[in-house]
């Protein structure tokens, strides 16, 4: 499990985000990249990182399901995801 800190502060990167979104949007088109600089760091898309839902873990994160391998190795031994299933060749 990660740390609970490490967790906010994601979950405040992508409210920052979504908050200056338009914002950038605009500048961006304007060409005004000295109004760009001025914006929070933290409101740019490419400081996000995923993260697992479930134990927020940063590394090993499937996209798809949105959790870590570990997690989704967990599930899907369970039974709790759709559609996978344990394979043997």
């Amino acid at each position: 499990m990660a740390k609970k800190s490490k967790i906010v502060k994601e979950q405040k990167r992508q409210a920052l985000v979504q908050k200056y979104a338009e914002k950038r949007k605009e500048l961006k088109a304007k060409g005004d990249f000295t109004a760009l600089q001025k914006l929070p760091r933290d409101s740019s898309p490419t400081r996000q990182h995923n993260r697992c839902s479930v134990t927020g873990r940063p590394r090993g994160y499937i996209s798809k399901f949105k959790v870590s391998r570990i997690v989704f190795r967990r599930l899907a031994h369970q039974g709790q995801i759709p559609g996978v299933k344990k394979s043997s060749w």
